[in-house]
């Protein structure tokens, strides 16, 4: 496949830059690839693995003349990020980032992205419990989505010139407004990574349960809540801090929602118990047949990884 873009600056060297670098070097999707990480263990990493063709100890050197830079840093870093790179962007380089919340990322960015040059947020929803620059893999994209918020004056050429690059690496791809993306995200991902970070903590403080009865004989359920809460605590830390609105407005409804199940339960109502774990059993389904889940062991993610490796 013909490269899309000439030079890759990526900007951060975790799961989602690291997938990126090993797919777009499979599909031969970029000239050249290279990369920055704040951390110099990450960046040794990086260079110990060949993840790009050159890993930059300065941030600014690693996006002098690329024609595509992926912000692959944590939100809350996003401000400080943009503001160093700004004045040794390239003129009409497309910059754009892996945030799971993109308000809050727009309003830190945008403002420091110079004329001529075009920023499109973006987010992959696409990740593992791992993190660092062993963790990526080139098949990690395959038929998830990856959402973009262009801003309204965007060229539509360069958003469509990044759809290209994401499709190619095997990702389904749509356009959404900020906001509503936080809102849609704040369901679907942010409130039930807090409540899985919750349930693994009551587990926790749960002295009557010992620590190797919870290792030992964890269910189905609970070895879930345990994958989610092994994310990176930074994203996490920061994803909630900067969509704040939103995920304690889904909060809210969870708890409007637990007070009816507790109730149900203390009235010994089977049948509303019943009714409610049907509606909600059809959403599970959906998801399967949608193709976004798997009914396989470890939601089907070891199967995709070793193969790929």
């Amino acid at each position: 496949m013909t490269a899309l873009y000439n030079r890759v600056a990526l900007i951060g060297l975790g799961l989602i830059a690291g997938s990126m670098a090993h797919a777009m070097r499979q599909k031969g999707l970029a000239g050249e690839i290279v990369g920055y990480a704040r951390s110099a263990e990450t960046r040794e990493t990086a260079r110990e693995i060949g993840l790009c063709d050159q890993v930059y100890d300065d941030v600014t050197q690693a996006v002098e003349g690329a024609d595509l830079v992926v912000l692959a840093v944590p939100v809350g870093a996003m401000d400080q990020v943009a503001a160093q790179i700004a004045p040794h962007l390239a003129p009409g380089a497309t910059v754009t980032d892996v945030g799971s919340v993109k308000q809050s990322v727009i309003d830190a960015v945008a403002p420091h992205i110079p004329d001529g040059v075009h920023f499109i947020p973006g987010h992959p929803l696409a990740g593992t419990e791992h993190s660092g620059p062993r963790s990526g893999f080139a098949t990690l994209f395959r038929n998830r989505w990856w959402l973009l918020t262009p801003l309204p004056e965007t060229d539509p050429a360069a958003v469509q010139r990044l759809t290209d690059l994401l499709q190619a690496m095997g990702a389904k791809t749509d356009q959404m407004d900020p906001q509503h993306h936080d809102l849609v995200l704040a369901v679907t991902s942010h409130a039930p990574h807090l409540i899985a970070y919750t349930m693994v903590g009551v587990a926790d403080h749960l002295r009557r349960v010992t620590d190797d009865e919870v290792i030992q004989y964890s269910a189905a359920g609970f070895r879930d809540f345990t994958r989610i809460a092994a994310s990176d605590p930074t994203m996490w830390r920061d994803v909630f801090l900067h969509n704040k609105e939103a995920t304690l407005d889904i909060l809210g409804r969870f708890t409007e929602e637990l007070f009816v199940l507790q109730r149900a339960i203390r009235m010994g109502d089977g049948q509303q118990l019943h009714d409610y774990f049907t509606r909600t059993r059809a959403i599970r389904r959906g998801i399967i047949e949608a193709g976004q889940d798997t009914d396989a062991p470890d939601f089907g993610r070891s199967s995709d990884k070793d193969a790929d490796r």
